[in-house]
Parts: C-alpha cells; sequence; structure tokens
C-alpha cells in the first residue's frame, strides 16, 4: 500500500471517529496540478460557506474557480441529501490528491523529443454544520 493510500484510509477514520453529519463534493481529473490547487486551500479552509464562496470569488488563481464549485456543489449536498441548513455550514475539510499525468511529446533539436507532462488533480470538499 502506497503512502497516499495510508493517508487516506486514516483520513477516513478521524472523519468515521467524528461521527458528525458531513457532506462533500468531489471533482475529478481536473486539468491543473495539485500543487496549485493545494495553493488557495488555506484561504477558506474552516471559513463558512458563505465567506468561502465570497473569498474563493474574487480570488485570481485558476485553481479558486474550481474550488468555488466544489464548495457550492458540497453545500448543495448538504441541504438535499443530509437535510442540512446552510446558513450553519463551514468548511471542515479540502484537500488535492494528484490525478494521471498525460504525457506529450514537444520536438527539439537534433531529432530529439522531450516530454510535456500535463497533470490532473482529484479535489474534495468536505462540509459540516456548526
Amino acid at each position: 500500500m502506497g503512502k497516499k493510500k495510508r493517508m487516506r484510509k486514516l483520513r477516513e477514520q478521524k472523519e468515521l471517529e467524528n461521527k458528525q453529519p458531513e457532506a462533500r463534493a468531489i471533482a475529478r481529473y481536473v486539468r491543473i496540478s495539485a500543487k496549485k490547487l493545494r495553493k488557495v486551500i488555506p484561504a477558506f479552509k474552516g471559513k463558512t460557506v458563505e465567506e468561502a464562496l465570497a473569498i474563493l470569488k474574487f480570488l485570481p488563481q485558476k485553481a479558486a474557480r474550481v474550488w468555488y464549485k466544489l464548495v457550492k456543489s458540497a453545500a448543495a449536498n448538504a441541504e438535499h441529501n443530509h437535510g442540512m441548513d446552510t446558513g450553519k455550514l463551514y468548511v471542515y475539510n479540502a484537500y488535492a490528491d494528484e490525478g494521471p499525468i498525460m504525457y506529450r511529446i514537444r520536438p527539439v533539436s537534433m531529432g530529439r523529443a522531450y516530454r510535456i507532462r500535463k497533470r490532473l488533480a482529484h479535489g474534495t470538499v468536505v462540509v459540516r454544520e456548526k
């Protein structure tokens, strides 16, 4: 078992211990690197959903648009699937995992070719009621 799987299992076990109702939204195979997604997380993690959406709406990073959609979707899931009050929701957790890498080739001098790595990522947002 790899490090990522172990970390994910530990994270899931901790969440099961808390037993508090939560809703999540997952965006898979997003065409942006996980590193760039992770840079935006501290701006909205721990804030209420309204605050998080307001912050993400005006951040200039491309990753902010991805997180904006995820937070909005997680809040909608909480309301629709779990009957939670959207006014009391806050962003409990957010994390970005690496996805597959698409390889492309760029021709260079003397008949050689350089690899271009187009990275994909998976983003997850978890919301809870206060």
